[in-house]
């Protein structure tokens, strides 16, 4: 029973057409058209019946309909302020790169000039310990 109220709906309406006597010009005039109307009408009569729903299946349907509603609308709001945190991220990120830059040259400087230091000491230290011998 994996069948959809469509498709159950039309599986029954092509059995209703296939128990139907072929039309032909004679069979047509001598079947009246309220032989038919029963078909249609137990058709319909079924139809409201397969789609009714309870007032308690209503009420749940209606309360997961605004729960996801309410998710919906707390999942928007939690990405807009994450949005709203990246673009202030970014901003931050934008206005301390040049800063960022400015200290790497700085160290790097640094670094230079304690190793140009640290070769004058150590030259110093060398001379110093050739007085010595």
């Amino acid at each position: 029973m994996s069948e959809s109220f469509w498709e159950s709906e039309e599986v029954e309406s092509e059995e209703v057409e296939e128990a139907r006597p072929e039309e032909s010009g004679a069979e047509s005039s001598a079947e009246p058209a309220s032989d038919l109307a029963p078909d249609l009408a137990s058709d319909l009569a079924a139809e409201p019946a397969a789609v009714a729903l309870s007032a308690d299946d209503f009420t749940a349907l209606e309360e997961r309909v605004l729960r996801a509603v309410d998710l919906v609308k707390r999942e928007r709001l939690a990405r807009t302020a994450a949005e709203q945190r990246a673009n202030a991220a970014e901003a931050q990120l934008r206005e301390a790169a040049p800063m960022a830059e400015r200290l790497e040259k700085e160290v790097s400087a640094l670094h230079t000039e304690r190793d140009h230091v640290r070769q004058r000491v150590e030259r110093l230290l060398s001379q110093l310990d050739a007085l010595e011998l």
